[in-house]
Formats: C-alpha cells, structure tokens, sequence
C-alpha cells in the first residue's frame, strides 16, 4: 500500500516538472517570437522608405551625439522613430562614426541610406575663394559678403599681403574670424618655405620685402609666365641702384586698396611725394599692395636671369602681357610702338561704333511708318 502512495507522489512530481519545463518552453518560444517580430519590425523601419518627400539638406553639427542627430532626424521628419536609428547605428558600431556639415538626403532614404550618407559620405563643400591680387580689405568683403554660412564680424582689417589666396573650406557655422586666421596661417607658412628655397644675393633682406616686391608683382602682370621675368626686372633696378617706377604702387596709396581708381594716373599724381610712390622713392614701399599668389613669391625668390630692365604692357591690361627691353633706347621704341597700336585699336573701335550706330539708324529710318 505504501508503495502504491509513493509511486503516484513520484509521478505528480515528475508530471509537475514536465509542466514547468514546458511552461518555460513556450515562455522561451513566445519571447523569441516577440524579439523576432521586434527585430523583423526595426529592419523594416531601419532599411525600408523613408518619409522624406523631397530631397533635403540635413546639417551635423560639430560635437553632436548619435541620439541628439536622432532626434533632430525625426523632428525633421527625416525619419519616422528616432531610436530605431539610434539602434541601428550602435549595432552597426557607425555612432562614433558621424561627421560634421551639411548632407544632401535624397527623397525616400532609408534610415540606413542617411546612416551611410552622414558616416561615408562627403559633406557639402562651402569654400571662399580670394583671387590673387586682391587686397585685406576686398578680401574681408568677400568674408562679410557670406552673411549666411558664416558668423561674427572680422574685428580689424588684417594687414595687407598677410592672406594667402586661394580657397578655404568651412563648416557653416564657422566664424569669419576663423576663416581670415586659416588664410593668414597658410601665408606665413608658405612665405617661410619659399624664403628658404630663395636664390642666392638677391636684393632683398628679408620675407617682409620678398613679399611687398611680390605683391607689385602680382598686380603688375596678369600673364602667369611673367611673373618671372617681371620679378627680374625690379630684382635688377634694386641691384642697379634704380627707383622700381611702378604704377600699380601709386594707385594703392591713393587707394589704399579700398576701391579701385578708375583711370589713368595724372601727371600730378606721378609727382607726388608719398610713401608708396616708386616713382619718386628708392626701393621698396612700407607695406605689400595687395595678396599676391603662392607663384609670385616664387617668381620673386626665384627670378628668371636676363639683363632686362624695363618693360611696357602691350595693351590696356595687365592679361595683355608686356614687351621688355634692356636699354632706355629699346624701351622708347617699345613704347612708341604699343602706343601707335592702341591708338590705332581706338580709331578702329571708334569706327566700328559709328557704323553700328549709321547701321541702326538705317534700320530705324526703314521700319518707320510713311508720312503723309
């Protein structure tokens, strides 16, 4: 009897232990199902069509989170659950991954498409581009100009010849100020290395005045090829001893670079005692005249070896190129002859102005209506 009672406890027990095992079994099961529909769900979400209508540009700034991004994602409505983006971008180890600027997210992306764009991709370029030859203050004008991506004011104007021309990326948002220090840096750096590398005995002591022969250079001549050999000719007046006689030096010290003059130079204004007229001081002028470019301090450090002293344009720009000469003799000639042809380019352009105008009043005398 007793056995009987022990064997049926024994098989309640074991019964009991079944039934658990099994209740944890489905638990198990059910749990697994419900992570499965979960993970099923966020894929879907993660990898399939984005809300985004249109194309958009998304901005990340500097120092931003992957859950701040997130949230600025969904606010946009650039996706549709913020931290299904924030999982994925964990699990796909891409959170520290992110960069900084503006991105151009496509209509549709998914969130992955946007998660791949703002790690891989290349964020929009925003550059300001400073010519060579321009001035500190037309260059601050360009800066101030950008009155969208950039912020601040530039506090002073920055000494002249102290930018180096060229293009300089940003991230909106940057300061101007931040922009002017990278154009300067890049200068000083790039003034140092050709100092260096400069020709031996040339008359010229130190970077400062390289780069004020530079900057007359660099508005002298807008044929990039001469820049050597106009560097040569006032590499040799200083070592001859003569005044550099440069019209571009007069025009900034009545303009200081502020504005351009346009028109010729006055007899009065050749005259003129002042501090950057070339034509009535020896050697240089205090300050450069303007930004000159990477390949006119290298025209300036390494200049062409010939005996030329002067040199006269060819036409009425300095694109126009120059014609030099050794002796005041042939620069006379040279002179004589540019001028009888840009007398004789006037007269045609004159002429050709009066048969447009005889042309059109033609025209306007035929398609008049009879009088009567």
């Amino acid at each position: 009897m007793n056995d009987r009672k022990a064997r049926r406890q024994r098989r309640r027990s074991s019964n009991g232990f079944i039934d658990i095992l099994n209740g944890l079994l489905t638990l198990l099961v059910i749990g697994l199902l419900v992570a499965g529909g979960i993970f099923l769900y966020g894929a879907s979400q993660f990898y399939g069509d984005g809300p985004l209508s249109e194309e958009t540009t998304f901005r990340v700034d500097s120092g931003a989170g992957l859950g701040t991004i997130s949230g600025r994602l969904e606010e946009q409505g650039l996706i549709s659950n913020r931290y299904v983006f924030q999982l994925g971008g964990r699990a796909l180890e891409r959170a520290g991954s992110i960069k900084a600027g503006d991105f151009r997210i496509p209509a549709g992306a998914s969130m992955a498409d946007i998660l791949k764009e703002l790690t891989e991709g290349n964020p929009i370029r925003y550059a300001v581009t400073i010519p060579e030859g321009w001035t500190s203050w037309e260059a601050v004008a360009r800066l101030n100009d950008d009155a969208n991506q950039l912020t601040g004011e530039i506090s002073s104007l920055p000494a002249e010849g102290s930018i180096l021309p060229g293009s300089y990326d940003y991230v909106p948002g940057d300061s101007r100020q931040s922009v002017l220090d990278k154009m300067q840096a890049a200068m000083t750096a790039e003034l140092a290395t050709i100092w260096a590398a400069r020709t031996p005995d040339l008359p010229i002591e130190t970077p400062e005045e390289l780069l004020v022969l530079a900057s007359i250079v660099e508005k002298e001549t807008g044929v990039a090829s001469e820049r050597p050999q106009v560097a040569a000719v006032f590499v040799n007046r200083l070592r001859e001893g003569m005044r550099l006689q440069s019209d571009p030096t007069i025009i900034y010290g009545i303009t200081k670079g502020q504005s351009t003059l346009g028109r010729g130079l006055r007899r009065s204004e050749i005259e003129a005692q002042t501090p950057y007229n070339t034509y009535q001081i020896d050697g240089l002028p205090p300050t450069p005249i303007a930004n000159p470019g990477v390949e006119a301090l290298k025209a300036v450090a390494n200049p062409d070896t010939h005996e030329y002293l002067y040199f006269v344009a060819k036409g009425a720009t300095p694109s126009e190129g120059h014609v030099f000469a050794e002796t005041y003799a042939e620069h006379q000639d040279n002179v004589a002859r540019y001028r009888e042809i840009a007398r004789e380019a006037e007269q045609q352009s004159e002429a050709e102005a009066e048969a447009a105008r005889q042309a059109l009043e033609a025209e306007q005398a035929g398609e008049a209506p009879a009088q009567p």
